[in-house]
């Protein structure tokens, strides 16, 4: 089977090696795909910066280690298949459809506005997919179903620090990962300070008493 031809000698029973193919080549770019997701996860994890760093750094963790597990299953259906899964970082570069995400040093809500773009694009080619792997092998279909429930929830939990009180996201009309990043780190800066309730006033406001002497080093 050479490189530019996926249909594989032999696949599993029930479905015909031109049939095969046709699912190796579905799976090929999920693959790249989710490799690429997980390589994009670690990046946002080192990259983050700001006050809610370590909210979203350790938010990340969880999320590269289960797409990272997606991408293992994406890569043995093919083998399953009779294919040859691909993960040099190489075939991924010269096969996939979209840019490097685009966003480096930058402030925490920057980066889940940017990264509610990258969710966006994989969850939409993902059902894509699904769909048409329907029609040929209920197994991967149903192997994408379940990295669609989780990616959407992981989605959900990055939406949950760009959604309002009323509903809306903060980038809510961005196309673009830069331009995500800019309007979610814009409506944090417009944001009015949280006010001191009156507890907090008092409490300020009460003399200290029998405070503790200070201690020496």
């Amino acid at each position: 089977m050479s490189p530019l031809d996926s249909t594989p000698r032999y696949t599993v029973p029930g479905l015909s090696e031109k049939e095969g193919g046709q699912v190796i080549d579905l799976l090929r770019l999920r693959l790249h795909a989710l490799n690429d997701l997980a390589l994009t996860l670690k990046h946002i994890h080192w990259n983050v910066v700001g006050p809610h760093f370590i909210a979203v750094h350790e938010m990340l963790d969880p999320q590269t280690a289960a797409v990272r597990e997606m991408a293992d299953a994406a890569a043995e259906r093919i083998s399953a298949l009779g294919g040859e899964p691909q993960g040099t970082p190489g075939v991924l570069v010269a096969e996939r459809t979209w840019d490097d995400y685009s966003i480096g040093r930058a402030d925490a809500l920057a980066h889940l506005g940017a990264l509610d773009q990258v969710y966006t694009g994989i969850i939409e080619d993902h059902r894509k997919a699904t769909e048409e792997v329907g029609e040929i092998d209920p197994v991967t279909e149903d192997l994408l179903i379940e990295h669609l429930r989780g990616l959407e929830q992981f989605q959900w939990f990055v939406r949950a620090h760009l959604e309002t009180s009323s509903g809306t996201l903060t980038t809510e009309g961005s196309t673009t990962e830069q331009g995500a990043a800019a309007a979610a780190k814009k409506t944090a800066k417009a944001a009015p300070p949280a006010k001191k309730t009156a507890a907090k006033k008092a409490a300020k406001a009460a003399p200290r008493k029998n405070a503790a002497p200070r201690r020496g080093r």
